[in-house]
Parts: structure tokens; sequence; C-alpha cells
């Protein structure tokens, strides 16, 4: 069998093929996919396996290869170990590796999300950035008044602001310019931002999933959103726990001999759900007295902090057996 790495950067890539014992091919091509399918199909037939690290690009590459039938699999490189052995590496090394780890079995992958899934995931990434830059320009705003004037301003009275409003505050010229601006995008980002929701509703309000989810207490129609999205068939995660540490709600430690040793890589996992359970966390406190009463008892012996994840990672367990059993949210399970 054979066995191939491909490294991918902005404008080029190192492909190679490997079999058991040697490198059989090793070039560097433009990011051209007739190129590389012109590379790889002398070996096709007997390729185990095609393995493209998850850069921020491999999107034409991974569907390109898909449709001439090969199998290809996603490196997850926040989990790849580089072989320290090496005195010199580059790469050609890079991609020889990813073909080795492949051939023994010992790859760390990433999931490929079906094409049209992942349209509208990014869809609602999209949305979770410009309502980022939206608060920006609104902390900018209320920057700019109290560093003017030694007043507050609501968040609300900012957003209802108006050329005309802005004009009847007691400030200079030139602050009530920049006061306009920050306010004029804010109108702008609203527009876009109502424009990304309804085409996320539109496909994803129909799912089951989305209905099972908003039964929830603290996760509503945004976080239902991306919760959905940000996680795909719930099968591919075979147990609870693989789904909890998926969403950066497990502690991440080393121990030997009953002894904390250090810490493994806490940023592995999807940084979307982790931030979509701490909000439901936060709003499950407001509305739910079961969870705000484990919240208590958590930040009683802990504090705050700890006591959120906590929630969150309750949360989390939750929605996994939901969506696994296919069952709306059960109060006295989730906080027996």
């Amino acid at each position: 069998m054979k066995y191939s790495g491909i490294d991918l950067h902005s404008n080029n890539c190192v492909v190679v093929v490997t079999d058991e014992d040697r490198v059989i091919v090793s070039k560097r091509v433009p990011n051209s996919l007739p190129e590389i399918l012109e590379l790889l199909k002398p070996h096709q037939s007997e390729l185990a396996g095609i393995v493209v690290e998850s850069t921020y690009n491999w999107y034409w590459l991974v569907d390109g290869l898909q449709a001439e039938s090969y199998v290809v699999h996603l490196a997850n490189p926040s989990a790849m170990v580089r072989y320290d052995g090496l005195k010199h590496g580059n790469d050609e090394s890079d991609a020889i590796n990813l073909a080795r780890v492949l051939r023994l079995g010992i790859l760390p992958t990433g999931h490929i999300m079906d094409k049209p899934l992942r349209a509208v995931r990014d869809l609602s990434r999209k949305r979770m950035r410009l309502v980022q830059d939206r608060t920006r320009h609104i902390l900018a705003i209320q920057n700019i008044v109290s560093r003017e004037s030694g007043a507050n301003i609501a968040t609300n009275v900012i957003k209802r602001l108006t050329p005309e409003t802005i004009q009847t505050l007691t400030l200079p010229a030139d602050v009530l310019l920049a006061i306009g601006a920050d306010s004029a995008v804010i109108h702008r980002l609203d527009e876009e931002i109502d424009r990304l929701d309804t085409r996320l509703q539109e496909s994803v309000a129909s799912r089951p999933e989305f209905a099972l989810l908003n039964t929830t207490p603290g996760i509503g129609r945004i976080l239902a959103t991306t919760i959905v999205l940000e996680t795909g068939p719930i099968a591919r995660f075979a147990r609870v726990g693989n789904f909890a540490s998926y969403c950066r709600c497990v502690d991440s430690q080393r121990i030997s001999n009953g002894k904390k040793k250090g810490e493994g890589n806490t940023k592995n996992g999807n940084k979307y759900l982790a931030w979509a359970f701490v909000e439901a966390a936060h709003f499950a406190l407001r509305f739910c007295p079961e969870a705000k009463r484990f919240y208590e008892r958590k930040k009683a012996r802990t504090n705050s902090i700890v006591a959120i994840k906590a929630l969150a990672h309750k949360l989390a367990r939750a929605c996994y057996h939901m969506l696994k059993e296919n069952q709306p949210f059960d109060v006295n399970k989730c906080f027996a």
C-alpha cells in the first residue's frame, strides 16, 4: 500500500507519496487541483489514503480529492506531535511525517463536514464576527462619551442613536463626527446581522436537533444554531466525554502516580462550542432554578468561574444525550 501527505501553503503545496519503506514521490506544485491530481494519478489504485493538514485554506483541495474518489484524512494540527529526532525539518519532512503517521495508524484527524453544511456553519461564524465588530463600535462610543464628559451611556441608547440625536450631545464637533462614524457602522452591521440571521433560520430552524436544543434552559435560537452547526452529526462522538472534551468543558491535565504533572493542550477542541455552552450557562442561571442551585453549590466550594464552567459542562453533557437519544431536555436528569 501507498500513503500520501500534502503540506499545504497559501500558494503551493508539497505532495509526497510513500510506501512502507521509502519516498516514491516528493514534489512542490502550485495550488492547482489539476496538477495535484495528475501527480497522484499513477498511484491512485494503491493509495490507502491522503492526509491534508487542516490549514485555513483546505476546502478546495479536500473537496477536489474526494470528488475524484480519494480517501482523504484531515490532520488536526493542534494534536500533531512533531518528531524531535530530526536535526533539520522542512516542508518535505512535514509531508512525509503526515504520510508516516497515517501508515502507523496514529493520525489525529479532524472532521470533514459535508460541503453544504460547512457553508452554513461558516455563515454562522461570520455572523458571530459581525456581532463582535458591532460590540467593538458600541464600546468605542461608550469610551468616547466617558472620556469627554465622565458620563455613562447605555448600550440600548447607543443602538438608537441617529445623526440628529448625535448632534444634540454637548460635545465638540470632531468628537460628534467620531461618534457618528461608529454609529453608522453599528446600524450597517445591524442590517447585515439581520440578513444572516434570516438565512441561518431558513437553513437550520426546520431541523429536529434545533427544536430539541431549544428545550434546554439557557439555549435559544442563536445558541441552538451555533451548537447544531458546530457539532455536526452527533454520531461522530462515541461517548459523552468525547463531546464534552470537544466543547472544551473538561480539565486538561497530566497525572502520574496520582499527582498532577502538567497540562495538555487546553486549546484542543471547538472554541465556538466552548463559547456557546458558557453563554448558555449564564442564561440558565437567570431562568432555571435548578441550574442556579447547582451553580451556587459549586461556587461555594470553588469560585464563580469554575462554577460557570461546571454548569456549561452539565449542559454540554445534557445536549449530547438529547441529540443522541432524540429526547427533549429533562431537568431532573440533568441536575439530579
